[in-house]
């Protein structure tokens, strides 16, 4: 490739023609790539330009990031809304699926656009951009006025799109409400963008009546580049804690190896490997998503490989708004013994164990 086309990019790339000239897509794909953008947000931030491999046609970096036209292709049982957002909205901007917490979607843009993102259908060109002031009195007007809601989790979009100074002033007003013991913030921008991590930021996220939680999302070890790592040890040095959020994505992390050294970079950065999501039906992301057969094959693989610090909760968001489902391998099954036995002993169990051999438990005498 050209010297033109290796570039560093210096600011975010968000037009098909800015990904041609910086070696990310060929020109042969400026009519698909249009398509695609015409439709579904772009945008590739300096940091992830500067990983993407331009050599490899198959970069696990560059196949989250970069538009494809497959991403055109609808599978049947594919919705704009897969997990089931809009029928637990009661007030624009608040999502109350469970009891005792809300989503509250500040801004519906991100540092950059996931191919597989399950909002992408509620972000990008054509949509609101953030909710209006009207709409977060009513959002937190809400929160006020249900006492059993204890955790607010911030996500978006990416809450950390907001300036230090109106995030400072979103988390005052949560940590106000009594009840809000807790505020999450989801966020990928410690990995995409990690110079926004500066210290206001870091300031912006503590208050002193509720309890700050970072969820991390990054799917490959490559996206844990030193500026990332040294992002999230400012926020972990000023001890907010840490856990993580990956997809598992075909072609990206679908293998044991990949996943070992994403869970293990995780917890070097201080972060509990909490979620591995299967991938949502959101439309044009089949060629993404593997199967659950698959993912839990990876999670029986990832049990033998890594420590318990290491290991993230493989979940599926049941379509339709039903929430999350643990989707694991199940090591438990009733052990299969002769009526006369049964009667005289307590119930026994199978349990696999990490390099598949069966036990009895209780052990037989």
């Amino acid at each position: 490739m050209s010297g033109q086309a290796n570039r560093t990019a210096v600011a975010t790339l968000r037009q098909p023609e800015e990904l041609i000239a910086h070696g990310l897509a060929p020109a042969s794909a400026l009519a698909d790539l249009t398509r695609v953008a015409a439709r579904y947000a772009v945008a590739v931030t300096p940091d992830v330009t500067d990983l993407i491999d331009r050599n490899d046609p198959n970069d696990p970096i560059a196949r989250q990031y970069i538009p494809s036209a497959e991403e055109l292709i609808a599978q049947p049982g594919e919705r704009a809304d897969p997990i089931g957002d809009h029928a637990h909205s009661p007030v624009d901007g608040i999502v109350h699926r469970y009891p005792d917490r809300v989503l509250l979607k500040l801004v519906h843009v991100c540092a950059v656009y996931c191919r597989f993102c399950f909002r992408r259908e509620m972000v990008g060109p054509g949509k609101d951009t953030a909710l209006s002031k009207p709409a977060i009195t009513a959002a937190l007007d809400y929160i006020r006025s249900h006492p059993e809601i204890w955790e607010v989790i911030l996500t978006g979009g990416d809450p950390l799109m907001l300036s230090p100074r109106r995030l400072a002033e979103i988390m005052a007003d949560l940590a106000a409400i009594d009840h809000v013991k807790i505020v999450r913030i989801h966020t990928r921008v410690p990995v995409a963008d990690p110079s926004r991590i500066s210290a206001d930021m870091v300031d912006a996220l503590k208050v002193p009546d509720a309890t700050t939680w970072l969820a991390v999302h990054a799917n490959h070890p490559r996206e844990l580049t030193p500026a990332a790592r040294a992002a999230c040890a400012r926020i972990a040095d000023t001890g907010i804690p840490m856990v993580s959020q990956s997809v598992l994505l075909r072609g990206v992390n679908d293998d044991a190896a990949t996943l070992e050294a994403l869970m293990r970079g995780f917890v070097e950065c201080r972060i509990k490997p909490y979620y591995l999501h299967h991938g949502d039906l959101a439309p044009g992301t089949a060629h993404l998503r593997t199967t659950l057969d698959e993912g839990q094959a990876l999670m029986r693989a990832l049990r033998g490989r890594v420590s318990g610090l290491c290991q993230p909760d493989y979940v599926l968001d049941i379509p339709g708004g039903h929430g999350k489902a643990p989707v694991g391998p199940d090591y438990l099954s009733r052990a299969n013994l002769s009526r006369e036995r049964e009667q005289q002993q307590e119930s026994r169990y199978r349990i696999v164990d990490y390099c598949g051999e069966v036990h009895l438990y209780p052990p037989l005498p």
